[in-house]
């Protein structure tokens, strides 16, 4: 056996690696109106899925209608907003911080939202397994953990990997757009969109930010980052 073959043996055997994750799970504590949410809201409006099984979204909503994926929603009170203005999209909150998921449930609630639906799970998990290719209109991620540290930049979400997966779930003219108050993470992701031209297209013109769009609600991120004097930097690319 040569030395080329041994080694792809010993990989095959190998257990595989544990995943890098883009986020730290930390269960924070529910208020009694999350709890009655997660009892009474849940069954209607959460999501659970099961594994290597694609969601049948039509099935899921009742309608046709284009779906969005929002990735990390935090408390979900501007995907609540977005969904509100747009009564003729669908909206698929995905958050694994449970007191995030219980205040969206309350937001379903209050606003009588019938086009959002909710799930706990990891975003490449199930851009890789529980979505069928070419099932979304957009993708959504909104102020993601930019680990500023240089030995964690690797738990950054906006990789090349993550992007394939992106490109697989969109729809041929479908959206990606992206947010962060982190302007080194800002130059990471958009360094990591342009380097996927074949997947991808700036619609702002290549090597640019775009413009925050009126339909993208401000978060409690964002609010709170230009008290500390950041700039946002949205980037909207088009599948190709």
């Amino acid at each position: 056996m040569t030395v080329s073959a041994a080694c792809k043996e010993s990989e095959i055997d190998a257990p595989p690696r544990r995943p890098v994750r883009s986020f730290v799970l930390r269960e924070g504590r529910l208020t009694t109106g999350q709890a009655r949410a997660f009892s009474e809201l849940w069954p209607r409006f959460g999501v659970d899925r099961r594994p290597e099984q694609p969601l049948d979204l039509p099935a899921l909503f009742g309608n046709g209608n284009p779906c969005v994926l929002e990735i990390g929603f935090g408390n979900g009170e501007s995907l609540a907003k977005m969904a509100q203005s747009q009564p003729g999209r669908n909206f698929l909150g995905l958050e694994v911080h449970r007191p995030g998921v219980g205040h969206l449930l309350l937001e379903i609630e209050r606003r009588e939202l019938d086009n959002l639906r909710v799930m706990r799970a990891d975003a490449l998990e199930l851009l890789r397994d529980g979505l069928a290719p070419g099932s979304l209109a957009a993708v959504q991620l909104f102020f993601p953990d930019p680990w500023p540290k240089k030995r964690h930049h690797k738990r950054r979400i906006v990789q090349p990997a993550f992007l394939r997966l992106v490109a697989r779930a969109l729809a041929s003219g479908g959206t990606f757009h992206a947010a962060t108050d982190w302007e080194p993470y800002a130059e990471h992701m958009l360094a990591t969109l342009e380097a996927a031209d074949t997947l991808f297209r700036n619609a702002a013109g290549r090597g640019r930010f775009s413009p925050r769009p009126p339909e993208r609600p401000q978060t409690k991120f964002e609010r709170r980052g230009e008290g500390l004097g950041h700039r946002v930097h949205d980037l909207i690319y088009i599948r190709r």
